[in-house]
């Protein structure tokens, strides 16, 4: 989580990722960061995330975006 944490901020310095849960409802992060967040990702976790993946859920916060790094590095 913590690589997570440090990918999101490299994006968004000021955001508290530890508490907010709202990235995509109140704009915070957009579709170009969500392209930069996917290519770190893949980078960092070696996890390819499908284009079935990318919805608002999966993107909303640090923690849901670590749940599904989780899930697909599972499979």
């Amino acid at each position: 989580m913590e690589q997570l944490i440090e990918i999101l901020k490299s994006i968004h310095p000021e955001i508290d990722y530890e508490t907010c849960n709202t990235l995509i409802d109140d704009n915070i992060i957009d579709s170009f960061d969500i392209v930069t967040l996917i290519s770190e990702i893949n980078d960092e976790f070696d996890v390819a995330i499908p284009a079935d993946e990318i919805i608002p859920e999966n993107f909303n916060s640090a923690k849901a975006l670590y749940q599904l790094i989780e899930r697909l590095s599972d499979e």
